[in-house]
């Protein structure tokens, strides 16, 4: 069964099917004892798919058809395995204490209305066998046990946070938080599937670096699931490309990123912004010949927000930030989440109040304006959200959902609003056909550019994109940004551009402004802060982008 006693995997001519329809074809690999390896390819490639085969936990009708997912002799415990034919208890006794599991949403993955620390313990219990004394469950010993995962996984003070609840920690901390459920079982084989997608750059580097060296110390084999090559490059000796099920590549990340043999990888390469960011990729703004007036100016802008139970207590989230943008050009907020780059869109768009300070759309702002001004500042500046399936309605046409705008301000009738939508599609590459579809019908890329096109309906100056291709495969952000700058070019748009990820903003800005905890640090060009930055943190920010190891 397994063809080389060094592997702890070893997967061959595997097909799985949903419903009869055949969704992996043929793939095949093998992973040698603590070896790390990524399987990276767009979402519907397969790659999670494959994952759920190894651990058979395929959704709904996935059945297994064809091949073997052989399991190596453990070196303490438990013999070959072919998980494809395994028994469901066999399979029970195999998760958690052979191979283990981080997931990619910690939010879905933790239970909300139960205490981090016994999450942890219930996962200790089921995955070991010595917890017990005289047939009895040694609870103080749990606990011990417990807490010292999650310390190992780099939760401060692990004995007073085991009894705090999810939402009582940050994103970065619940993803350590699943990384010691997932090490409770001491298991040979880790499966990391999207772990850090939802994190900063910095805190994601944080969390692999830890990743990374829990796995060396135990000597555990690593698979790593993503869709960001960079971040593969940056993490494993091996990389598997996989497409429409297929395992299209295989080779070393030099080999990968720097001499792709197949197209599609090509493709990948050439749209991963971290890559393209560290190779130095041509980007897609073009820098202004010469600069206009501003259209949008921030001023000493200050917001405070109370705190609950605290009477008086206030916590400031923007401190005394200016900058400017210029008219038909890219101006980018960089920071971490809490740096209060979202907040500064809010007050911009009309949502907060400053405290202090002022921003001004054409010298007036949406905060003081009233009547006719007010509304008319409104159909200047306009947003596109990071979630396109939380910002559209799911009851609404796409027909509906484009005019929206239109109605509200009363532009025009129902058959010029037609005609606008249909205008709309074209020119977010969408076919006129998707009027009548529903958001669940379309793609997220196609959900983004719906969400572009209601932006653009009132035909804005200003664009506030917040986060808008975050939520993204590599590919689909790519087709995203690349409208995004071909919009601009053709209508003479103007994009303020809130974003954590520095990659993305050397591909689409011409200016930066890199925020932490509510205070500009540094702005400039994107090449000045690119290649002649100032501030530490922005030093950081660089150094964390994947894939710069492969920039020479």
């Amino acid at each position: 069964m397994l063809q080389d006693a060094e592997n702890i995997l070893e997967v061959s001519d595997l097909d799985v099917t949903f419903g009869g329809t055949p969704v992996l074809h043929r793939i095949g690999f093998s992973m040698r004892r603590g070896e790390r390896v990524a399987i990276v390819g767009q979402s519907g490639s397969g790659k999670s798919t494959a994952i759920g085969a190894i651990l058979r936990l395929l959704p709904g009708s996935g059945r297994i058809t064809h091949g073997s997912i052989v399991l190596g002799a453990g070196r303490t415990r438990g013999g070959v395995e072919d998980l494809a034919t395994a028994t469901e208890p066999v399979m029970r006794s195999i998760r958690g204490q052979r191979v283990g599991l981080v997931p990619q949403d910690p939010m879905s993955n933790l239970n909300p209305a139960m205490k981090i620390g016994p999450q942890v313990a219930d996962a200790l219990v089921a995955s070991r066998r010595d917890l017990g004394a005289e047939g009895k469950l040694d609870r103080a010993e749990v606990k011990r046990r417990a807490v010292a995962l999650l310390t190992e996984a780099g939760i401060p003070d692990a004995e007073r946070r085991y009894g705090q609840y999810p939402h009582e920690f940050s994103g970065g901390m619940r993803q350590r938080v699943l990384i010691a459920i997932a090490l409770a079982g001491e298991p040979e084989l880790l499966i990391a599937d999207e772990p850090t997608s939802a994190l900063d750059v910095t805190v994601q580097r944080q969390i692999l670096n830890h990743l990374q060296s829990l796995v060396d110390a135990r000597g555990t084999s690593l698979l790593f699931i993503t869709h960001d090559l960079g971040l593969a490059a940056d993490r494993t000796d091996r990389i598997i490309v996989m497409s429409e099920g297929r395992i299209v590549e295989v080779g070393t990340p030099r080999q990968i990123l720097l001499d792709p043999q197949e197209e599609y990888t090509k493709q990948l390469v050439a749209a991963a912004p971290s890559v393209a960011a560290a190779l130095d990729a041509d980007p897609l703004a073009e820098t202004p010949a010469a600069r206009s007036e501003p259209i949008l100016v921030v001023r000493n802008l200050v917001k405070e927000f109370a705190l609950r139970g605290q009477r008086g207590g206030t916590v400031r989230a923007v401190n005394d930030v200016s900058f400017q943008v210029e008219r038909g050009t890219t101006t980018a907020v960089v920071g971490e989440s809490g740096s209060g780059k979202t907040t500064v869109a809010r007050i911009i768009l009309g949502l907060e109040s400053a405290s202090s300070g002022e921003a001004l759309i054409d010298g007036a702002s949406l905060t003081t304006t009233r009547g006719a001004q007010r509304r008319a500042l409104r159909r200047m500046v306009q947003p596109v959200f990071q979630d396109p399936y939380g910002s559209l309605d799911p009851t609404y046409s796409i027909e509906r959902l484009i005019d929206e705008p239109l109605r509200i301000f009363g532009v025009g009738d129902r058959e010029s609003r037609r005609e606008r939508v249909a205008e709309l599609l074209d020119q977010v590459a969408l076919p006129r056909g998707v009027a009548q579809r529903r958001p669940n019908e379309l793609s997220g890329g196609q959900r983004q550019r719906v969400a572009i096109a209601r932006a653009l309906a009132l035909e804005p100056e200003l664009l506030i994109c917040d986060e808008a291709v975050s939520a993204l495969d590599v590919l689909v952000q790519d087709q995203i940004l690349t409208l995004l700058a071909d919009l601009q070019d053709r209508l003479g748009l103007t994009y303020l551009f809130i974003t954590h990820d520095l990659s993305v903003v050397r591909q689409i800005a011409h200016d930066v402004v890199v925020m932490r905890s509510g205070d500009v640090v540094e702005s400039g060009t994107v090449d000045e802060v690119f290649n002649r930055p100032r501030a530490d943190y922005t030093k950081e920010l660089l150094g964390a982008i994947p894939g710069a190891a492969f920039a020479a």
